[in-house]
């Protein structure tokens, strides 16, 4: 008789069988890998708010500067009430040649039928004889033949915000409602929502020529200053003066053209 001898059958264990050399990884109840603890919210809260600031404090200027760019190159003619003409330096009632080139822009944009009616803005600096908007009124009505009665003097403002608070309210005097604006490309963002802000219905139509087109590193110059301009007034409610002929006069500077009867004089330009 032959005797069979087997092995008992093992059960198995209660224990899991894991692969040789694979460690115990435990959890802290929440499924996170071991090894790999999340930061506490004292920690990553400070982060995120930081990260934030830290985007909209280069995300906003950047913003702003495309939309200075994007503006200057609009040609906006929609049928309106009037031209306003920003102020610009002028020379013993003489406009300087940033206002002309305004001036015969609007004269154009008058004589196509965009506007029944030209606003001239801009005051005068201590010692002027004449404002800028009086110098751009006789300029039209000399030079370009507008007849006087189209043509509004709002003598009051040595910048873009004081000049659009006089504006408005001779629009709501006149009962006037839309405005096309001319100014330096760049200034046209700016100027169009001082403009809104103001109670007027305002598009924008740069002119193509002086000195804030001459080259590409003046045009960086000016968008960078223009969207500091336009934050400034955003944020705080201030408009900033900026440069012009009439400062370089007064520092001096040889290159700024000359008054036809002596020393040249002139208000900042907005």
């Amino acid at each position: 008789m032959t005797v069979e001898m087997g092995l008992p059958d093992l059960e198995p264990d209660d224990e899991d069988v894991r692969p040789r050399g694979e460690a115990d990884h435990g959890s802290e109840g929440d499924g996170a890998p071991a090894g790999r603890r999340r930061r506490p919210l004292w920690v990553t809260v400070p982060l995120a708010v930081i990260a934030g600031i830290v985007a909209i404090a280069v995300l906003t200027p950047l913003t702003v500067a495309a939309r200075v760019w994007y503006q200057a190159r609009q040609d906006e003619r929609p049928r309106s009430d009037a031209i306003i003409v920003l102020g610009a330096a002028q020379y013993n009632g003489v406009p300087s040649p940033t206002l002309q080139w305004r001036l015969q822009h609007a004269l154009d944009l008058y004589r196509a039928g965009v506007a029944p009616a030209i606003v001239t803005v801009g005051g005068k600096a201590p010692g002027d004889n004449f404002t800028e908007a009086e110098s751009g009124r006789k300029w039209l009505i000399r030079k370009g033949g507008v007849p006087a009665s189209k043509v509004v003097a709002v003598p009051v403002g040595r910048d873009t915000l004081e000049s659009f608070k006089a504006v408005g309210k001779e629009f709501e005097r006149l009962h006037w409602s839309s405005g096309v604006i001319v100014t330096d490309p760049w200034h046209g963002l700016r100027s169009k929502r001082m403009a809104e802000d103001n109670g007027i219905h305002a598009a924008a139509s740069p002119t193509r020529s002086g000195p804030s087109v001459q080259t590409r590193d003046t045009q960086f110059q000016y968008i960078v200053r223009e969207t500091g301009g336009y934050l400034s007034y955003v944020l705080l409610g201030k408009s900033v003066k900026t440069p012009s002929e009439t400062i370089k006069i007064i520092h001096g500077d040889p290159t700024a053209p000359a008054s036809p009867g002596g020393s040249p004089t002139g208000t900042p330009s907005p």
